[in-house]
């Protein structure tokens, strides 16, 4: 089984006040061709699939017909979390139309944790997913009047792990032929390098968690949210795949990259990563006014 991690889409997000409509297309069209070269069997989007919480029609025609295309190709299954840049109503409206597909969505932090659990089988591979969206205050503890704000840090915190802790609960109890689990996920995790396009999703450090947090439980992270790909506490199975396409000039200097994770008799046999190909090129000049007019 071939499961391709990528999150971070921003559908609709224009750079500096200018489309990028045409490289979010093309990379779209990309990712379809890669799917069906590389035997992909499931596909995992974690968080911010749109750049806003009321996506425009443009947006949500790309978004379905995507999803659509990918029907008749050897992705079998798919899992969409929201992001902090989503709305959980949009994403989660369709979700019971696109079940008739295979596509599982989950917007927000539903109120049974076994919502978020689900168990794949293809060619007699199995695989735990639990699809954990971006976690809002709100949706994972009761706010309590008057506390401090490093008691709203700490809970806060505390919350989001007992989140997890309950999600490798659940994908344990129905694993009974002890397949790889995986964890999705839309957060800052402490020691990921961030760009200028990322919006802190807390106030100060509250949520951030480290890669020693996850459940060891877990066999792989598929994190979204910061847009470059890297590898977190220096724990392999603990990952950003990035965003695909530039969203900031400060994503300028490195590669863009989907990460595909291999199973076989029941373990994960390797993470590799696919470089995405630019689809608008970039430049970035340095100097004083009138040397950049003349470059």
């Amino acid at each position: 089984m071939k499961i391709l991690h990528t999150a971070d889409w921003h559908l609709g997000h224009r750079l500096h006040e200018r489309s990028q409509f045409e490289e979010q297309s093309l990379f779209l069209t990309w990712i379809e061709t890669y799917i069906i070269d590389q035997k992909i069997d499931v596909l995992l989007i974690s968080g911010d699939v749109f750049d806003t919480g009321a996506p425009s029609n443009q947006s949500l025609e790309m978004y379905y017909s995507f999803l659509v295309k990918l029907n008749g190709t050897s992705c079998k299954s798919i899992i969409i979390t929201g992001g902090n840049h989503d709305s959980p109503g949009t994403l989660n409206a369709p979700k019971h139309i696109l079940g008739a597909l295979s596509i599982k969505v989950v917007g927000k932090a539903t109120e049974e944790i076994k919502d978020e659990v689900f168990e794949i089988e293809i060619n007699n591979e199995k695989v735990i997913v639990a699809a954990v969206p971006y976690l809002r205050d709100g949706d994972i503890r009761r706010a309590v009047a008057g506390e401090t704000f490093d008691e709203l840090t700490e809970k806060y915190k505390k919350a989001l792990i007992n989140h997890y802790v309950a999600a490798a609960a659940q994908c344990k109890l129905i694993n009974t032929s002890n397949a790889p689990v995986i964890a999705m996920g839309h957060l800052f995790a402490t020691g990921g390098t961030i760009s200028d396009s990322e919006q802190n999703i807390y106030v100060g450090t509250l949520g951030h968690i480290g890669a020693e947090d996850f459940p060891s439980y877990f066999d792989y992270v598929a994190l979204g949210h910061l847009h470059r790909p890297q590898i977190i506490g220096k724990n392999d199975k603990v990952r950003y795949s990035g965003s695909p396409n530039i969203l900031s000039f400060s994503e300028i200097n490195y590669d863009k990259k989907v990460l595909i994770v291999s199973v076989e008799n029941n373990e994960i046999t390797a993470i590799k990563d696919g470089v995405i190909p630019n689809f608008r090129e970039f430049y970035k000049l340095t100097g004083n006014v009138q040397e950049c007019i003349n470059a």
